[in-house]
């Protein structure tokens, strides 16, 4: 399928507003701040239709990752502008990282289900890819957003930087075992039962959509700023009592849209294992990649990163880990998950403004 023009147009439009505009003396208007979202939520679509141009030619589940890291730069990029745009934000990067698993758990993995077992009736994937998924998100989590305050607290006081440095290694070393056992010894558990492969690109395609991958990419990067004082103003305006909150779940929103779209598209031509890599790895990565570079960029800019999470945000967590446990467990699915995974995702959405 040949990528459509916005994906070569979007990308040099942003380049062309995040540089003209502070040059240009351009007023960070409301109109302004709107136009610099739109541009860089079309970036971010622009980077995915160039990213499976990639993952085409590499073939699962490389293709899969090349997307993943292609969000988890982006998402990287957004939340350290609003670090250094909104002065210390203690608990930015944690409820960042809480949104993306939620509404990936919840939000996105329930409506693949729904999507693919209304026109599927039910689908299949590989449970041990998806256990392979689940153990280390379920690991991670736990380690970090759930253990500080649990163990540190009862102990010797609060969590110092020698405690978040040992587990953000941690966090790294699974995420990084995890990668080998997706892409060296155990590939065939992350390929679906059905797939369907585009004919890959030529030389002269692949490599342009490398480039304009980078472009796209980097126009979300110039873009960013703008838009970081952006939500900081319409946050600020709204007096909301969980500020960090409905700003980590906004970034998340605008971030996730390619990727939910990629997925649910996915689901539909009954490609679930596909849909699922997908949504998956995006939580994996978030939580793997994303949080050890926001604590690394707090400790650079001096600013305390906080990762332990509300008593009623851990529950939330813990019973979407259970039910997505429980929803892959057989090695099917159907439309009945997929409803229960939205139920959850709606609640935790309303619980953002009203804490």
């Amino acid at each position: 399928m040949p990528t459509a023009l916005y994906a070569y147009l979007l990308p040099l439009a942003a380049l062309l507003l995040g540089y003209g505009g502070p040059l240009m003396s351009l007023p960070a208007s409301t109109v302004f701040i709107l136009l610099a979202m739109a541009l860089l939520m079309g970036s971010a679509l622009s980077a995915v239709q160039h990213a499976e141009r990639i993952a085409a030619r590499l073939r699962p589940p490389f293709g899969t990752l090349v997307l993943t890291f292609s969000v988890t730069t982006i998402e990287v990029s957004v939340l350290a502008s609003l670090m250094l745009h909104g002065g210390n934000n203690p608990t930015l990067a944690r409820e960042a990282v809480l949104s993306t698993v939620m509404f990936v758990l919840t939000g996105v993995v329930g409506l693949c289900m729904l999507v693919g077992g209304l026109r599927h009736r039910e689908q299949e994937v590989h449970q041990q890819g998806l256990a392979g998924y689940l153990s280390v998100i379920i690991a991670i989590s736990v380690l970090a957003l759930i253990l500080p305050d649990v163990t540190w607290s009862r102990g010797r006081g609060p969590i110092v930087q020698t405690d978040v440095i040992f587990i953000m290694l941690g966090v790294v070393a699974l995420y990084g075992s995890f990668l080998f056992m997706q892409t060296v010894r155990y590939r065939d558990h992350y390929i679906g039962t059905v797939e369907e492969h585009s004919a890959p690109p030529q030389t002269g395609a692949f490599l342009a959509a490398i480039a304009f991958l980078l472009l796209s990419l980097w126009g979300v990067v110039v873009l960013s700023t703008s838009v970081a004082a952006g939500v900081e103003r319409l946050v600020i305006d709204l007096h909301l009592e969980d500020p960090d909150a409905v700003v980590g779940a906004v970034v998340v929103t605008m971030l996730l849209l390619p990727e939910t779209i990629t997925a649910v598209k996915a689901a539909r031509r009954n490609q679930l294992q596909r849909a699922l890599n997908t949504a998956l790895g995006s939580a994996l990565a978030t939580i793997g990649l994303t949080m050890p570079a926001m604590v690394a960029i707090g400790y650079v800019l001096n600013q305390h990163v906080e990762l332990s999470l509300d008593p009623e945000d851990r529950i939330q967590l813990l019973l979407a880990l259970i039910i997505s446990i429980v929803s892959f467990g057989t090695g099917k699915t159907n439309q009945l998950t997929g409803h229960v995974h939205l139920v959850l995702f709606f609640i935790y959405v309303m619980t953002l403004f009203t804490p």
